[in-house]
């Protein structure tokens, strides 16, 4: 079984029957990860497949095989990328590498401005979230908006989190924004451009000396002549 036995898309109105099998594994595989999530109904997620935003993956034989769906807050400064999930008997394929790869795109292209950032305690989501360009950072520099925070109540480590004064938890906090992306850029053009200028430099002071080369050259033979 390889990667391409699969169809990864946006999901839409007509996959909003997996809604209740996506709910029962993203609650199981919390479970056996013993950790907690923001729990979320089958209506919510089928919702999120009306809306457009979310990104299914099919087995060619029709069986669901992972899903993960988008949230915004503070009025669309953030997304999040959420509820990641790999049915059990489609993992070791690369699936939530392709299906987080997807879900990020479509965030960047419904919420183009947006900062995209991520919570985890998966070793395997934070090497996805690095490959995508996102960066660890501090819980302040998430959102703040209360409605996100409330959604860790139904976490196991809900209770570190407030005594913490929800500065740091057990999860890491990795963020992709895309101004710091863009000045990356911008600095990255300008040493091209900058070396670029100085090989130009260094290519026409050659090549003056190599014309003053070939004037002394001939003048040495015109007075030899």
């Amino acid at each position: 079984m390889t990667i391409q036995d699969f169809d990864i898309l946006v999901a839409s109105a007509k996959h909003a029957d997996y809604a209740p099998l996506i709910c029962d594994e993203m609650a199981e595989s919390a479970k056996a990860r013993g950790t907690g999530i923001a729990q979320r109904s089958p209506e919510y997620v089928a919702n999120k497949m009306l809306e457009g935003k979310a990104v299914i993956a099919l087995h060619k034989d029709g069986t669901w095989a992972g899903f993960c769906y988008i949230e915004t807050w503070s009025h669309e400064a953030f997304v999040a990328n959420s509820g990641l999930i790999v049915n059990p008997v489609f993992r070791k394929v690369g699936l939530a590498k392709a299906i987080k790869s997807a879900v990020f795109e479509l965030s960047r292209l419904k919420y183009p401005d947006a900062k995209i950032f991520g919570l985890t305690t998966g070793l395997a989501v934070m090497k996805i979230n690095s490959e995508l360009g996102y960066e660890p950072v501090t819980y302040s520099e998430l959102t703040q908006d209360e409605v996100f925070w409330q959604g860790c109540r139904s976490c196991v480590n809900y209770d570190i989190l407030t005594a913490k004064g929800r500065k740091n938890c057990l999860c890491t906090a990795m963020l992709w924004d895309p101004e710091e992306k863009q000045k990356a850029h911008e600095e990255k053009m300008k040493k091209i451009t900058h070396k670029a200028t100085l090989l130009e430099r260094i290519e026409n002071a050659l090549k003056n000396s190599l014309k003053v080369l070939v004037v002394a050259s001939a003048s040495v033979l015109h007075l030899k002549g």
